[in-house]
């Protein structure tokens, strides 16, 4: 039995709490209760949540023979720091578990206890200078999902937090079994810690259903030339008033547009997959490597093997 503590304070996120699903439904596939999970608190009892109903726990105490700690944050870190019994008690007990994770603003938590120190960790965007300036030894990734650095986790904004959970469920039982959860939650797939908190459809946020399908019909056709016409006639548009929509609702021209999901796929298959650059490129419909070399750098500063090697 893999024992798992959601360890909460007052007005802590309430989503935080949904991580304690991917257990459930990993009991579920599993066919047995592999994780044991239990919420709790520095006093136990009653515990106000961020929405203002409260949540009942368990009391923590000395020498816990937990497995998996999870600190779930609060919205405003800075005006809410853990208190010192929190504190103090992670110093200790969380070196003895197998894994302790800071859910979005948890990591706040973590660094007060000093396990950030000299680690890689991530939190939600918003508050990710934050951290950084509050914990200067540690190395704040803020456009990452989920870190995992040794035993310790940290996960990007709360949903964020169901993705890492997912890691820990594919540490723990496997693949397969992560991926059924994920489709049993209707988990659109499980993001790799590696993925960036903010995406390229989201950034352009298209605000009508026809640029809506416009973009999606280009991300799911990648591999191909991909010409204004071609995506005009898929969604049933003119190509000069599918070019309007474009710069009226995204600000770019088609053309800017297809190529930052272009740059997003690739980024993509080369932090997720082994596939070839060659192939990476194909897939995302660059001309060739040295023209996917060349989008890369212009859009990111960055070539594009660097994200397997970790030097620029």
């Amino acid at each position: 039995m893999h024992r798992v503590g959601l360890l909460i304070s007052d007005h802590f996120q309430v989503l935080g709490l949904s991580t304690l699903s991917i257990f459930e439904f990993a009991n579920q596939v599993a066919g047995e209760p592999f994780y044991d999970c239990t919420v709790y608190s520095e006093r136990g009892g009653s515990v106000k949540s961020s929405y203002g109903f409260a949540v009942d726990s368990q009391p923590i105490a000395a020498n816990m023979d937990i497995d998996s700690w999870l600190v779930a944050g609060v919205l405003t870190p800075l005006e809410l720091p853990a208190s010192p019994g929190i504190v103090d008690f992670l110093r200790v007990n969380a070196p003895r578990a197998r894994r302790v994770a800071g859910i979005c603003t948890g990591a706040f938590v973590l660094g007060q206890a000093g396990l950030l120190s000299e680690r890689r960790a991530t939190t939600h965007w918003v508050h990710a200078q934050s951290l950084k300036a509050l914990h200067p030894t540690t190395r704040v990734e803020e456009d990452r999902i989920f870190i995992i650095d040794e035993h310790v986790w940290t996960s990007a904004g709360l949903t964020a937090g169901l993705d890492m959970t997912l890691g820990m469920v594919e540490k723990d039982l496997g693949a397969e079994v992560a991926r059924t959860v994920a489709h049993l939650l209707v988990m659109h797939h499980r993001r790799s810690g590696g993925q960036t908190q903010h995406s390229e459809m989201l950034m352009l946020s298209p605000r009508s259903d026809r640029l809506q399908s416009a973009l999606e019909y280009a991300r799911n056709n990648l591999s191909k030339a991909l010409t204004i016409e071609d995506i005009a006639d898929a969604v049933h548009v003119s190509a000069r008033q599918l070019s309007r929509l474009f710069r009226s609702e995204t600000g770019k021209s088609p053309a800017k547009a297809i190529e930052g999901l272009r740059l997003e796929n690739a980024r993509l298959l080369i932090e997720q997959s082994k596939l070839s650059m060659e192939v990476i490129a194909r897939e995302s419909g660059f001309r060739d490597r040295r023209h996917m070399r060349e989008v890369f750098i212009r859009g990111y500063g960055i070539p594009p093997q660097s994200l397997r090697t970790g030097k620029a």
